[in-house]
């Protein structure tokens, strides 16, 4: 019978993936932005934030604070991969988002599989000075079509409305959560994906976390279900919160995390997890997945890029 051997969460900003200039210039688009949803779920100009904001928070801007704050993150990040690369997984069943990635105007499903053989993720090269070259390379994933069956199947069951489809809405690129786990997590690019498509970005078709945790067990039930003898890794990626850090409710949910505390998960406001930090679906829909296994928070760290507070909570879990 197959078994579901972790599950393995972490954010996915471009600040812990892809370097310190990052920090830096993502705080400059900061400054450029016109609105940026603050912590009262409201959105702000960039000199309201930095009016309203912790003049403290200079301390947390200079060079060796973010190199600091980089390296911590990077370390948690190797302690996740060696934790997934351990479990030997034979299939990664993998929870995230779509940021209108595949899923556009024509329509914005709440949950969604794909029942082909195989996605695509295309990856634009760049020069040395960071400028595209135009030279674009395609990634195959392939797809293990039984046991997506069966989850198809026992979601159903369970009165999940799960739109299905078999080819890329445009032919266009899988998105960047389903991507990050192969290029950032050290997964094999021959294992094979099981995709569910969670909408958490786009208002009003979005899940409560009820709802989301729901998703995890069901999930859960399809893979014990399956006769296969099969090690299954479940991962999420995404939040914490962003694009305004929010020490305090990327804490109360890393504690319910912890803790297996159902009841503050299912509690978080809603208005909250709106724009990035409704990611935090994707880590709830993992840990329903993972109820009989032991919940483990790696270290928190708010990645602060402006002094008006913007930025992106960085965090990784993993259930063993």
């Amino acid at each position: 019978m197959a078994e579901i051997v972790g599950a393995f969460v972490s954010s996915h900003t471009p600040q812990l993936k892809l370097g310190l200039d990052l920090w830096d210039s993502h705080g400059e688009r900061d400054r450029r932005n016109q609105l940026l949803l603050g912590k009262d779920s409201e959105y702000h100009s960039y000199e309201d934030l930095l009016a309203a904001a912790d003049p403290g928070l200079e301390a947390e801007l200079t060079s060796e604070v973010w190199a600091d704050k980089y390296q911590r993150a990077r370390k948690n990040l190797a302690e996740l991969n060696r934790r997934l690369t351990e479990a030997r997984p034979d299939v990664a069943l993998i929870i995230g988002d779509d940021q209108a990635e595949l899923f556009q105007e024509e329509g914005k499903p709440m949950f969604a599989q794909f029942i082909g053989d195989e996605l695509f993720s295309e990856h634009e090269h760049e020069g040395d000075d960071g400028s595209a070259t135009g030279t674009v390379t395609r990634v195959r994933h392939r797809v293990q079509s039984e046991l997506n069956a069966r989850v198809l199947d026992t979601l159903i069951d369970a009165e999940f409305d799960v739109m299905v489809f078999s080819e890329q809405p445009g032919g266009r690129s899988l998105g960047h959560a389903f991507v990050f786990p192969y290029e950032h997590m050290e997964l094999d690019a021959d294992l094979p994906m099981v995709p569910i498509f969670v909408n958490t970005y786009f208002p009003p078709n979005v899940p409560s976390p009820r709802r989301a945790y729901r998703l995890g067990q069901t999930i859960a039930r399809a893979v014990e279900s399956w006769e296969q003898d099969a090690r299954v890794a479940v991962i999420a990626s995404g939040g914490l919160s962003h694009f305004v850090v929010d020490e305090d409710l990327d804490r109360r949910f890393l504690e319910a995390i912890a803790t297996n505390d159902q009841d503050a998960l299912f509690s978080l406001d809603r208005k909250q997890l709106r724009s990035g930090t409704s990611e935090l679906l994707n880590w709830i829909a993992a840990a329903g997945s993972a109820t009989g296994l032991k919940p483990t928070v790696l270290e928190y760290i708010a990645g602060y890029r402006t002094p008006a507070g913007t930025g992106c909570g960085l965090g990784t879990a993993y259930w063993t």
